[in-house]
């Protein structure tokens, strides 16, 4: 099956940038569109971008719009999420998520690949 694997993060400082990358490898499937998730210590995974594959429109929440964008290459079957002027509120383990099936974007459910995270720490 797809296998995808997150690379970028780190430890930032408050207003900084860093750029999180997930490479697509394995089999070829479908896809729909391919989305960004951050979960903090105590909290749910919860949604931050999403790309759709083909047409390339974006959406994100309401907390990272203007600050984060996320873009892919579908040639190199590889999304990015650039995340400027970093908060601390922005720490957590950001997962890359792939949906062959589609549904609603925002809901981990429409999501049948994952990341196995990268740890993204901004200090204030």
């Amino acid at each position: 099956q797809v296998q995808l694997v997150e690379s970028g993060g780190g430890l930032v400082q408050a207003g900084g940038s860093l750029r999180l990358s997930c490479a697509a490898s394995g089999r070829t499937v479908s896809t729909y569109f391919m989305g960004w998730f951050r979960q903090a210590p105590g909290k749910e995974r919860d949604f931050v971008a999403a790309i759709n594959w083909s047409s390339g429109s974006t959406t994100y929440t309401d907390s990272v719009k203007g600050r984060f964008t996320i873009s892919r290459d579908n040639a190199k079957n590889t999304v990015s999420l650039q995340m400027n002027n970093l908060k601390p509120e922005d720490t957590a383990v950001y997962y890359c998520a792939a949906s062959s099936r589609g549904g609603v974007y925002y809901l981990t459910r429409a999501y049948d690949y994952w990341g196995q995270g990268t740890q993204v720490t901004v200090s204030s």
